[in-house]
């Protein structure tokens, strides 16, 4: 059996097909991140296709996706489809251990070409902007102030030694993880902006920034067994190596971090029409906070996460959250495609 490989923001690099673009009107400044819906609410439909070419024929194929959008807070998953060519002959779906959807399926047609199609419509809510995440709610004013929750230390403690439902799940997201390993190397860095008594969402803001600054963006310098030793040192990767990067950075001061896995709005060029297959499979960090539970923050755009981040799930690291892995019989060597498509509703 070959291992199907792994399909990651670092390897999955959109490829745009010579087909008929989607024009897509002049956005306005209500509606460049999607359509205005009441409450602020912002509607896509994402389209993301998977396709893999292989030498010879496979006589077998078993693969777990992790391809549905999670429903929580700040979106909702209207409808989703997966649909498979050649057709399973079994599939089940089903949750993991992080609450994400998932679907396992079986081919066991002969085949040469495999088409993985996933569309999914969603709505996002508005999230907190950062000045008012810096600012603590009104009911836990005194809570904020008698327990100094908003300094980094403070939070460090507080999940150290309480033991309610919100800071137990976040335990998950406090130790070394297959990608996320600790290194005195990293924590120096992390330490730059995490300084005695400052703000955890500032520290954790000033990091998302310095990444973006410090590192350059370079789809052949990593893959998806590149040690975060190796990109801290080369200052250069994608999504996932950025987003794992800041994970272990705050980990190893003792916060609480996640990975997500999901998908950005990307923007063509003033006057350029939308490209089908144009958006991309994208990677970022959440950070827990007692006062706001969990926050979102994109290192690789340097920016808190609004309304143009769409969510398939939520792990450890990138293992926990592939899009699509699995085994197949035969094949020989494999190409891989991956198409996405985000579009405004």
């Amino acid at each position: 059996m070959t291992p199907t490989p792994a399909v990651s923001p670092a390897t999955a690099v959109p490829v745009v097909h010579a087909v008929a673009a989607v024009a897509v009107p002049a956005a306005s400044a209500a509606t460049a991140t999607g359509s205005a819906q009441p409450s602020g609410r912002l509607r896509y439909r994402v389209v993301h296709e998977t396709r893999y070419n292989y030498q010879s024929l496979v006589t077998l194929s078993q693969q777990l996706l992790h391809l549905t959008p999670r429903s929580f807070a700040h979106q909702q998953t209207e409808s989703h489809q997966i649909w498979v060519n050649p057709a399973e002959h079994d599939g089940s779906n089903g949750i993991d251990y992080f609450g994400n959807r998932t679907r396992q399926i079986a081919i066991m047609a002969p085949h040469k070409e495999l088409l993985v199609h996933a569309e999914s419509i969603v709505t996002l809510t508005p999230r907190l902007s950062v000045a008012e995440l810096t600012q603590a709610p009104q009911r836990l004013q005194a809570v904020a102030q008698t327990a100094d929750l908003r300094a980094w230390e403070s939070v460090r403690e507080h999940v150290q030694k309480n033991r309610s439902g919100a800071t137990l799940e976040a335990l998950r997201y406090l130790y070394a993880s297959p990608h996320v390993t600790f290194s005195s190397a990293l924590e120096h860095y992390a330490r730059q902006s995490f300084t005695p008594g400052r703000p955890l969402l500032e520290a954790a803001y000033h990091l998302t920034q310095r990444i973006f600054d410090d590192f350059e963006f370079d789809a052949e310098a990593t893959d998806i067994s590149t040690p975060l030793e190796q990109v801290l040192i080369g200052r250069r990767g994608v999504c996932q190596d950025f987003a794992q990067l800041m994970i272990g950075c705050l980990r190893c001061l003792g916060l609480p971090a996640r990975y997500l896995s999901g998908y950005i709005l990307t923007h063509p060029k003033e006057g350029q029409p939308r490209m089908i297959g144009a958006d991309a499979s994208h990677a970022w960090v959440a950070v827990f906070c007692p006062l706001r539970g969990w926050v979102d923050f994109d290192p690789t755009n340097r920016c808190l996460v609004q309304g143009e981040h769409i969510t398939l799930g939520w792990g450890r690291d990138f293992s926990d959250v592939t899009p699509m892995r699995g085994l197949v019989l035969g094949g020989g060597k494999q190409a891989l495609q991956v198409n996405v498509t985000v579009t405004p509703l």
